[in-house]
């Protein structure tokens, strides 16, 4: 069996719960603090105590309507954005001597596919954008072993899709990755 880490993003700004952790703990998974100085060890934490064969981020998009299946996690914090320990991103890369880039190993388009023929609004995003969520890809790419697929999935706020519908939604991602990765 395969196994399969979910996580979440704790509360952030005006959003009483936040629904990637909504879907985390749906998962048994783990929810990540909004916090550049705390997510990257807390990830790698729960990579380590899980032991997955995939791994799935899950972040909220504020003024996305669709489910947004992430191509890439760049090498750059945004610096206008402050987290929930009051601090802002560095403006700078992640890891200075890192790549440029990771592309998602998740089966992004079959993913999305899988979304659209359950009738999930969902799309394919090139990015995570520059907070937090692209930190954590980031970092989660960087720490994957060979063999293990992961990526990054924003979902938008509880507003736009309802948290029972974002839970149905992990649930056809997880299989999905799962048959994904045991072709692997």
């Amino acid at each position: 069996m395969k196994r399969v880490l979910v996580t979440g993003f704790e509360r952030f700004g005006e959003h009483a719960v936040n629904p990637s952790a909504l879907v985390a703990n749906s998962f048994d998974g783990v929810v990540l603090p909004v916090s550049y100085a705390r997510a990257a060890d807390a990830l790698r934490a729960a990579i380590d105590d899980a032991d997955p064969d995939v791994v799935l981020c899950f972040g909220l998009a504020e003024k996305r309507t669709k489910v947004s299946v992430e191509r890439f996690a760049h090498n750059l914090d945004e610096a206008s954005t402050t987290d929930n320990d009051d601090a802002p991103g560095s403006g700078k890369e992640i890891d200075p001597a890192g790549p440029l880039a990771f592309r998602s190993t998740l089966p992004v388009d079959e993913i999305v596919a899988a979304l659209d023929a359950e009738g999930i609004p969902a799309e394919v995003s090139r990015d995570a954008g520059g907070f937090l969520c692209n930190h954590v890809f980031y970092v989660l790419m960087q720490t994957l072993d060979p063999g293990r697929i992961g990526g990054f999935i924003h979902v938008p706020p509880a507003s736009a899709l309802p948290p029972e519908e974002l839970v149905r939604a992990a649930g056809v991602i997880v299989a999905v990755c799962k048959r994904h990765s045991s072709k692997s």
